[in-house]
């Protein structure tokens, strides 16, 4: 199995980027995988919440929802294709590509993209957050997430990636 390396910069060939802004805090990911996969299969298997993933944003829901943050809602149904717009799992598909899906949620605390993407010439996936913080609620929100998010992140992706080989 591959290792996951952590990296210092998003790949050039990401668009998660563009129209984004500033950025507060960015994790980027990266498996050497070769894969026949789509782009559409491979993001749906990374963030179907199961086992811990699924009791933290419970607990995540509950705890947010006191604060008058929205609260992510039900997965929704997989599709072989998410177009701009749809919903992919618990995220909106704000942009895409042959290549990369950029989901995006954006609250009054904060706004995030994630993206899957697939570079088949080097055989490698990548899985990338970006953070912008809108006030100082966003920073404050972060402090208990971000540890959680790198380890489920990294964890989720090590995971699923295993399975679709």
């Amino acid at each position: 199995m591959s290792k996951i390396v952590s990296l210092k910069e998003i790949s050039p060939k990401s668009i998660i980027l563009e129209g984004f802004g500033s950025v507060d805090y960015f994790d980027s990911y990266m498996l050497s995988q070769s894969t026949h996969l789509s782009v559409d299969k491979i993001a749906t298997e990374i963030f179907k919440m199961s086992g811990i993933g699924a009791v933290l944003m419970k607990v995540r829901n509950s705890i947010v929802l006191l604060f008058g943050l929205t609260v992510s809602g039900n997965e929704a149904q997989e599709q072989d294709h998410y177009p701009v717009g749809s919903k992919l799992m618990i995220f909106t598909v704000s942009a895409r590509n042959e290549n990369e899906i950029v989901m995006e949620e954006n609250d009054k605390h904060l706004k995030f993209r994630t993206s899957v993407l697939v570079d088949r010439e080097k055989s490698e996936v990548y899985l990338t957050t970006v953070v912008k913080y809108n006030n100082w609620g966003g920073r404050l929100y972060f402090i208990p997430v971000k540890p959680v998010h790198k380890m489920l992140v990294k964890s989720q992706f090590k995971k699923k990636m295993a399975i679709m080989n």
